[in-house]
This record gives structure tokens, C-alpha cells and sequence, in this order.
């Protein structure tokens, strides 16, 4: 073995290698410098993220076109050949990858920081993380398609598989018509904004918040900090509450069970005393009003408003529990009660078939 065929590729390698770092240095250092100079978007930051699959692709590039010239593992050269071609799609795709996902994280932080309606950030965050989902596996199928395809054995399974493809696509459709309706009821709730990141919802009697929605599932947090995971079509097949839509305000109720004698108008008077001592309360709305009546008792129900679903539970909790706390310590009488004395006779004799 002579020098000549080690020393070449030792040469070649190492300059790429070099030319790669250096590359990788002078782009992170113009990022730098970009994103020092703007610094009302994020972009230039974020992309920063971008240099090492920028510095993989760059060298797999370099050796990909010398390494027949500088004679590496010539014994070898098909198998290098296709090794540097897979490592130049991999590090494409994932160099797009990083650039998708940078564009989209900045666009959204920008979004987010000069809109102050919480329901349009949530609308806009959970849109551009379904599409940047669905950019990312079409960027990996298409990259896993165009590695598998750089084998000569896999071109002719692909020729020979054109002519069903027809065939082979209906059968696929029906076998995969779940999932396919998953990720198509994924993509209608990303663009129709039916329902969002961070909306809280009512599904199947489950009170919780909306914590992630993919392209085939979304998953609710309850209050108990439980996780409910459904499909997506759920959420474009069946009938749900959501508690979010139309603005974050909510209305709630709060219902009694009393005895015909209970002091409404304390009552009344009361609510608006302890509502004052609850923050959760947002002021807009504070009613109380007898709405019906039944032989032995009267139901009692207040009306109260807050800015959200959490506060508005909050409310209802602590007048539920204020008031009927009030109502034991100062109107006793007003609590339900159960008749017990003996039922009067019938009266006898022919006044009875009168």
C-alpha cells in the first residue's frame, strides 16, 4: 500500500470535515449577527438550530462528489457510494425539518406576543401545529421513499408495483378508513377552528382542557389531572360542549333545595356580600330568584358570572358553600325538612260519604 492511497483520502475526508466546520461557524455567526440586528422576530435565533444538520448535509455533499477522485475504500466504492447518498437525503430532510420548524416557532411567538385575544392564539397555535406536523411526515415519507429508492432491487419492486397500483390503493383505503378519517377530521379541525389548544370542553360527561391535538388523536386533561385520549372524528361526528367558543366568559348556577319559609331576600342580599369576597367572581352578573316549588319545598337558584370556566367553578363551589353555611348558622329553619307528626283521621260517620 502505497502513501499516495492513504494519504489522498485522509486529505479529502479532512478538508471536507474543515470546510464543513467552517461553514458551520460562519453561518451561526451571521445568524448571530442577524438576530442581534433584528430583534423584534425570533427567526434568526431559532434557525440557529439549523447548523448541524446544515454541516452533515454540507459534508456528506463534499464527500459525495470526491470520494471516487480521492480513492476511498475503492474495493468498496458502490457501498460508499449509496452510504453518502442515504446521509445526504437524511440530513436534507432534516435540515428542512429544522427550517420548517423554526419558521413555524417564530411565526407563532410573533403571533402570539401582538395579539391579545387568548382564543385567536389558541386557534393559530393549534393550526400551525397540526400543518407543521403534516409538513414534517410528508418531508420523511418523501425522504424515506427517495432513500429506499436509491437500491436498484427496490426501482423494480416500485416499477413492477405501478401497474396495481389502482388495486392496491382501494384495498389500502378500506383497510386503513379509520385512520384515514382520523387524519382528514384532523386537518378539518385545524382549518374550520372547531376546537382548539387550550378549550375547555365537555365530552362524554368528562369536564377538562384541550392539552394536544394531533393529526389523529387529542387528548382532554381533566380537573383531576387524568388524561383522556379520543380520536379526532369524535370531535367531527358527535355533539360536545365547548365552553371556550365564543369568548373565555362563562355563566353559572348554583341551585337549593329549601323549606317554604327560607328568607329570599336575605338570601339575596347575602349571595352579593360573599360574592364580594371572591375573587373568581368577575362582576357582571349576581341574581338569585326562586324558580320552583314543589309541595315540600322551594328551589332556590343564583345566576353568577366569571371570566372563564376554572374561575366560574371556583364561584360556584364558594357561594354553594357560604351560603349554606349562612343559612345553618343563622336561618336554621330554612333547611328541608321531613314531616313526622301523625296524618289526621278521616272524619266518621255520614259527614265521611258527604
Amino acid at each position: 500500500m502505497d502513501s499516495d492511497s492513504v494519504l489522498r483520502p485522509l486529505a479529502v475526508a479532512g478538508g471536507a470535515l474543515a470546510v464543513t466546520v467552517a461553514a458551520g461557524w460562519l453561518l451561526d455567526l451571521l445568524l448571530v449577527r442577524a438576530d442581534a440586528r433584528h430583534g423584534e422576530t425570533p427567526l434568526w435565533g431559532l434557525l440557529r438550530r439549523c447548523r448541524l444538520p446544515f454541516q452533515v448535509l454540507l459534508c456528506a455533499l463534499l464527500l459525495r462528489g470526491s470520494y471516487r477522485q480521492a480513492r476511498i475504500l475503492p474495493e468498496h466504492s458502490t457501498a460508499v457510494g449509496r452510504t453518502l447518498e442515504l446521509a445526504l437525503i437524511a440530513s436534507a430532510a432534516w435540515l428542512l425539518v429544522r427550517i420548517a420548524t423554526a419558521v413555524v416557532d417564530s411565526a407563532y411567538a410573533r403571533f402570539a406576543e401582538r395579539t391579545a385575544d387568548e382564543a385567536r392564539v389558541r386557534r393559530v397555535r393549534t393550526q400551525v401545529t397540526l400543518i407543521h406536523r403534516v409538513v414534517t411526515a410528508v418531508v420523511v415519507v418523501v425522504a424515506v421513499a427517495a432513500m429506499l429508492l436509491t437500491f436498484p432491487e427496490m426501482r423494480a419492486v416500485g416499477a413492477s408495483m405501478l401497474a396495481s397500483a389502482g388495486l392496491i390503493g382501494i384495498v389500502a383505503g378500506i383497510a386503513a378508513q379509520s385512520a384515514l378519517g382520523n387524519l382528514f377530521a384532523g386537518l378539518q379541525i385545524a382549518l374550520g377552528d372547531t376546537v382548539r389548544i387550550g378549550d375547555t370542553v365537555v365530552v362524554d360527561g368528562e369536564w377538562g382542557t384541550v392539552e394536544e391535538i394531533t393529526l389523529t388523536f387529542l387528548v382532554v386533561r381533566t380537573w383531576d389531572e387524568r388524561r383522556i385520549t379520543m380520536p379526532v372524528s369524535y370531535f367531527t361526528s358527535k355533539p360536545y360542549e365547548n365552553w371556550s367558543r365564543g369568548g373565555a366568559q362563562m355563566t353559572g348556577t348554583v341551585f337549593w333545595h329549601l323549606d317554604h319559609s327560607a328568607p329570599v331576600e336575605l338570601m339575596r342580599e347575602q349571595l352579593h356580600r360573599i360574592l364580594q369576597q371572591v375573587p373568581a367572581w368577575d362582576g357582571r352578573a349576581a341574581s338569585l330568584a326562586v324558580t320552583d316549588t314543589t309541595p315540600h319545598t322551594i328551589q332556590v337558584r343564583a345566576v353568577v358570572t366569571a371570566r372563564n370556566a376554572s374561575d366560574i367553578w371556583t364561584v360556584r363551589c364558594a357561594v354553594r358553600e357560604r351560603l349554606i353555611t349562612w343559612l345553618v348558622a343563622h336561618h336554621p329553619y330554612a333547611l328541608p325538612r321531613i314531616a313526622s307528626s301523625p296524618a289526621a283521621a278521616p272524619p266518621a260517620g255520614p259527614a265521611a260519604g258527604r
